[in-house]
């Protein structure tokens, strides 16, 4: 038996064709990302956002674990030719890329595909982490933070210390106090080097090494600055004292859990923590965040950004890098920074995205109370050569040996100068290592 041919049954032949045609048509292309579990589901959401708003491309996101394993993960992929187009690397890991040179600079992105950005709108000291020593961005910033001091106003209003204080010595006052009252628990720390020493040193605009922080080239050293010598030993004093206690993720609550559940009265951690202290804090606690403390006598320069940037490889067809544009030019709009803001705790990177999120009453919120200052942090003041960022080869395990040390001294298994000392010595090993390994290069 024959089945007439009807006009119905043609048209759908046609949109069934006209549908396959399409997205034979769409560029694909791909992204690796470092963020896992609620992060890497928002990940996951600009994704599909992107590709919901248009129909010429389509991105394709994967999960790599954490920064690291990013990075790692993509030397591999480099070397069997099976890299993705776009890969988010971390602060410190941007010095390997970019003296790969396997990657495509934004401008020369940008400019290819038709794209007109106004490189000056980025906030100046996180587009200087990502930039050449002549300051033209390499990479895209993107999830940003920096360092905040959390404080619990509820706890510390019981011995009238209405506000957070803005030098050290005032935070050991209120600690004391509130010490004197029982509370066990005045300030919690861990070992994290970005929060206690890259941050302290920039606030106080003190170098972290040579050579401009390594801005000036491989055979820079690790310099342990005198101010950051005495505020270590300060630290240990006031742990002796029982006015410190070391929360890390080895056991017991972590950091932002010891602060989120009232038993912990002060920290310094990333702004990024913000969203899930609003979440998980203890019914009725009444917290904010403020700027880092200064030492009395020092004037406040800007903190250094964290956080990672997109970064666009070379070695891919042609026709990735179109999509790889449009898709670097939709996150940096100032309503993809609100979205940014709204689902994590990461701050704009943009001066225009800043001012669309304070136009939009986003800070107003009570949730959202404080978030601002990391902004303001950031911008306290245009970058000096020791706050626009490191380039320091193997600083993942710089940092890893600066908890290993730290850990080593509030144990009472050395002095907290001879684990300075050795993480200088130590240190500058990891960096020799690095400029052996990359003998000849220059840094951009």
């Amino acid at each position: 038996m024959k089945f007439p041919v009807t006009a119905l049954a043609i048209g759908a032949v046609l949109s069934l064709g006209a549908a396959r045609a399409e997205a034979q048509e769409k560029q694909k292309f791909t992204w690796w990302y470092g963020l896992t579990g609620q992060l890497g589901e928002v990940m996951q959401s600009y994704c599909r956002n992107f590709n919901a708003s248009q129909n010429q491309f389509e991105i394709t996101c994967t999960g790599q674990g954490e920064y690291a394993d990013a990075l790692q993960n993509t030397i591999a992929a480099f070397r069997a030719g099976a890299h993705p187009t776009i890969v988010q690397v971390y602060d410190v890991g941007t010095t390997d890329l970019m003296l790969s040179g396997q990657y495509m600079p934004a401008r020369q992105l940008m400019s290819e595909n038709g794209y007109q950005v106004k490189w000056d709108n980025y906030i100046s000291s996180i587009g200087n982490y990502y930039a050449t020593s002549k300051g033209e961005m390499l990479s895209f910033p993107f999830n940003s933070s920096t360092a905040v001091m959390y404080w619990n106003k509820g706890t510390y209003r019981a011995v009238d210390q209405e506000a957070p204080p803005a030098t050290w010595q005032g935070v050991e006052k209120a600690a004391r106090a509130l010490k004197a009252q029982g509370h066990a628990c005045p300030i919690a720390i861990d070992f994290d080097s970005w929060q206690h020493w890259e941050q302290f040193n920039a606030i106080h605009n003190l170098p972290m090494a040579t050579k401009g922080n390594g801005f000036g080239g491989l055979d820079a050293e690790i310099q342990i600055a005198p101010l950051f010598r005495q505020h270590a030993n300060t630290l240990f004093r006031w742990y002796k004292d029982g006015l410190v206690q070391v929360r890390t993720k080895a056991g017991g609550r972590t950091l932002p859990e010891s602060f989120a559940s009232g038993e912990c009265a002060m920290m310094m951690a990333s702004i990024a923590n913000h969203a899930a202290i609003t979440r998980t804090a203890r019914e009725g606690l009444d917290w904010t965040p403020a700027m880092l403390p200064l030492y009395e006598g020092h004037s406040r320069t800007n903190s250094m950004v964290g956080g990672a940037s997109l970064w666009v490889l070379k070695g891919r067809p042609a026709g990735e890098y179109k999509g790889a544009a449009a898709f670097l030019n939709f996150i940096a709009q100032p309503q993809q920074e609100l979205f940014m803001a709204q689902n994590t705790g990461y701050i704009p990177v943009t001066r225009a995205g800043y001012e669309g999120i304070k136009q939009s009453g986003f800070y107003n919120k009570p949730e959202n109370h404080g978030r601002d200052i990391a902004v303001e942090s950031l911008l306290a003041t245009e970058p000096t050569e020791n706050t626009r960022g490191l380039r320091l080869g193997n600083f993942t395990q710089v940092r890893a040996l600066y908890a290993n040390e730290m850990q080593a001294a509030f144990s009472g298994q050395k002095t907290v100068d001879q684990a300075l000392d050795a993480i200088a010595t130590e240190g500058n090993k990891l960096l020799r290592r690095f400029e052996q390994t990359y003998r000849g290069k220059t840094l951009p």
